[in-house]
C-alpha cells in the first residue's frame, strides 16, 4: 500500500475523494506501456519465421481482402490501423467492427474471394469475437486467420492454436493483458503489433522506431502532472480530433475517457475536417477539445486551419495539443518527438492519462469506474443467434 500511495502522490494530482479510490491496475498499466512496447518487439521479432510462414503466401493473392476486427476498444485498433496496414500490405484492407459482422454478415463477408481476418481481443472471450471466427469461416471459401490476442488461454487463442491449416495465433507478453476495466496496454501493444507484423520483412529495421515511440510513450507520461492540473479544471465535455490513422486514435480516446469518468464527461472524436460539417455544435463553454496533429505537412495545413478558427470563439475554449506545431497556442502542448508511421501508439497515451485522472479527481475507482455494473471488463448479455 505504501508503494501505491507513493505512485499516485508521484502521478497524479488527488480530489479529496481520491484516497479512498486509489486503483491497484489502471495506473499501471498505463505508465508501464513503453517498456511494454519494446517487450511487444522482442516478440514479435522472435516470431518472425512464424509470422512469415503464414503471411507471405497470402499477400501473394492479387484480390485478397484483409479484414480488421474486434469489439469496443478492440474494433478502434482496426480503425487507426487500416491506412497504415494497407500501405504496408498493398492489398485492400477494411476495418470492421465484430459487432457489425455478427448482425450483418452478408454485408462485409465475400464468398469467392480470398479472405484474411485479423481478430483483435485482449481476452478473446467476447461472444461476437468468436462468433465473427465461425461466420467468416461460413460465408468466405477461402479464410485465413490472423489472431491477435492478449490472453493465452481465450477461446480465440484456442482456436488459433487448433487449426493451424489456415490460423495463426500470436499471443502478446502476459502484461498486455489488463486487468483494470478499460484497455490501455492491451489496446497500444496490439496496434503497435499488427503495424510491425504488417511489415513483418522489415522488422530488424522498425527497431529504432520502436524505441522512439517508447521513448515519445515515456514522454507523455511525464507531462502527466500537467495534464492532471488540466483535468481538474471544470468541463463537462471532451472531443478528440485527429486525421487518418489518429481519427482511430480519437474514437479510443473518446471512449477511455467517457468510460473512466462512467459517463459523467460526455466525449466526441471527428475529423478535424468532418468537425465543422455540423458536429462542432456540441462545443460549449465547458469543452475542453483535445488535438491529435498529424505529422504529414500537407494535413497539417487543414488542421491547423480549423485550430486558429476555434482560438477566435469568443468563449475561449480550452484545448490541448499533442504535437507542438508552429503558429498554434493552446492551454498545453504535448511535443511529438517522433515523425514515424507508429507514432499513432504514443499519441493514445494521452487520452488515456486524462481519462485515469478525471476518473480519480471525481472519486471513482479506474479499475472498476462503472458504479452501476453496467459495463464490464467482458461483456456480458450477448445473445448469439443462428441466421436460419
Amino acid at each position: 500500500m505504501k508503494k501505491l500511495l507513493e505512485f499516485i502522490t508521484r502521478h497524479i494530482i488527488m480530489s479529496e475523494n481520491t484516497i479512498n479510490k486509489i486503483d491497484l491496475y489502471t495506473g499501471p498499466e498505463i505508465f508501464g506501456q513503453p517498456t511494454l512496447w519494446e517487450t511487444t518487439y522482442n516478440l514479435i521479432k522472435e516470431e518472425k519465421s512464424k509470422i512469415e510462414n503464414f503471411l507471405l503466401p497470402l499477400l501473394e493473392k492479387q484480390n485478397l481482402k484483409i479484414i480488421l476486427t474486434g469489439a469496443g476498444s478492440s474494433a478502434f485498433i482496426g480503425e487507426a490501423a487500416q491506412g497504415l496496414v494497407q500501405k504496408a500490405t498493398k492489398r485492400s484492407t477494411q476495418a470492421i467492427a465484430t459487432t457489425d459482422i455478427v448482425t450483418h454478415p452478408e454485408l462485409f463477408l465475400l464468398k469467392n474471394n480470398p479472405t484474411l481476418l485479423v481478430s483483435f481481443a485482449r481476452s478473446g472471450n467476447s461472444p461476437e469475437s468468436v462468433e465473427t471466427v465461425n461466420l467468416a469461416n461460413t460465408h468466405c471459401d477461402d479464410i485465413y486467420h490472423l489472431i491477435i490476442t492478449c490472453n493465452k488461454d481465450g477461446k480465440l487463442a484456442k482456436y488459433g492454436e487448433e487449426n493451424t491449416d489456415n490460423s495463426c495465433s500470436l499471443v502478446l507478453p502476459e502484461a498486455s493483458n489488463d486487468k483494470s476495466l478499460a484497455m490501455t496496454g492491451s489496446f497500444t501493444s496490439m496496434l503497435l503489433s499488427i503495424l510491425l507484423v504488417s511489415d513483418i520483412q522489415n522488422i530488424n529495421e522498425n527497431e529504432a522506431s520502436v524505441k522512439e515511440v517508447s521513448s515519445q510513450g515515456s514522454f507523455v507520461l511525464e507531462n502527466n502532472n500537467a495534464l492532471a492540473e488540466l483535468t481538474s479544471t471544470p468541463f463537462e465535455r471532451v472531443v478528440f480530433l485527429g486525421s487518418g490513422p489518429m481519427l482511430g486514435v480519437a474514437r479510443e480516446s473518446h471512449l477511455k475517457l467517457q468510460e473512466l469518468t462512467d459517463g459523467q464527461v460526455i466525449c466526441k472524436h471527428d475529423s478535424f475536417l468532418g468537425f465543422r460539417h455540423g458536429p462542432r455544435a456540441v462545443v460549449n463553454e465547458k469543452t475542453l477539445v483535445v488535438y491529435l496533429f498529424a505529422t504529414d505537412e500537407h494535413v497539417l495545413k487543414y488542421e491547423k486551419d480549423l485550430v486558429k478558427d476555434i482560438a477566435t470563439d469568443p468563449r475561449n475554449i480550452k484545448t490541448i495539443a499533442y504535437g507542438d506545431i508552429d503558429g498554434v497556442e493552446s492551454d498545453l502542448t504535448i511535443k511529438n518527438n517522433t515523425n514515424t508511421d507508429l507514432h499513432i501508439v504514443a499519441a493514445t497515451v494521452v487520452g488515456q492519462l486524462l481519462g485515469y485522472n478525471k476518473s480519480l479527481q471525481l472519486g471513482l475507482n479506474p479499475d472498476n469506474p462503472s458504479v452501476s455494473g453496467s459495463i464490464s471488463r467482458v461483456v456480458q448479455g450477448v445473445n448469439i443467434y443462428k441466421n436460419s
